[in-house]
């Protein structure tokens, strides 16, 4: 099957219109919202620096679904829109279970807070080119996508390793595992979607990291 099969080039708003555009925009800012409501109880629970970040983080998600423009180009293939969802929320399976090391749960509170301001930065490089699904909303080179081409899943990447870190557990493991791997997934989608965007070449050329720099 050939590649344009699962792209739709022409603009979104021809082919769900400027209605349903903007309400799977409110839809994506709503599911955010509900959980900014959790981070934000989270804190005044807890008080900890962690909660603050974890606040900024989901605000800055419902912003970027409020003003995103529509794509030229997003992936229809399934399996592209599963990997998608099950790498965004595949962490709400995290279960504070398992053993509590003193210093993997400090280690784990680093690797967080250094994940969110990863989270943070990259979203407001991205500015209204964000989007869940593989879409091609214009390039971004800026800011940490100059370091590395996907560093919002770089920052999944660390956050559910903080968290693994600070309630090591089997099934923590796994999920950790399993959302890691539809990132990746992801990420690859995206570069095959965007492989004859112009001047993406040159992009690939100069990040050469996915992910880790100096791994993939």
């Amino acid at each position: 099957m050939s590649r344009r099969t699962w792209l739709h080039k022409v603009s979104p708003t021809r082919y769900l219109g400027r209605p349903a555009q903007i309400a799977v925009n409110l839809a994506g800012a709503a599911g955010e919202a509900f959980f900014l409501q959790a981070s934000v109880h989270f804190y005044l629970r807890t008080h900890s620096l962690v909660g603050v970040a974890f606040v900024a983080e989901q605000a800055c998600f419902v912003i970027a679904f409020l003003v995103r423009r529509p794509p030229a180009a997003v992936s229809r293939h399934p399996g592209t829109w599963l990997l998608a969802f099950a790498g965004t929320f595949a962490s709400v399976l995290f279960r504070p279970a398992g053993v509590h090391p003193h210093a993997a749960v400090v280690a784990g509170l680093v690797a967080q807070l250094a994940g969110l301001a990863v989270c943070v930065l990259a979203l407001r490089a991205l500015g209204r080119s964000f989007g869940v699904v593989a879409a091609d909303r214009g390039l971004v080179t800026r800011g940490p996508y100059a370091v590395v081409r996907h560093p919002v899943y770089a920052s999944y990447l660390l956050i559910y390793s903080g968290y693994l870190l600070q309630s090591i557990s089997p099934g923590n493991a796994l999920v950790l595992v399993v959302a890691s791997g539809c990132n990746i997934g992801r990420a690859l989608a995206e570069e095959r979607l965007l492989a004859g965007s112009p001047g993406y070449a040159r992009y690939c050329s100069r990040v050469r990291w996915r992910l880790v720099p100096g791994l993939w």
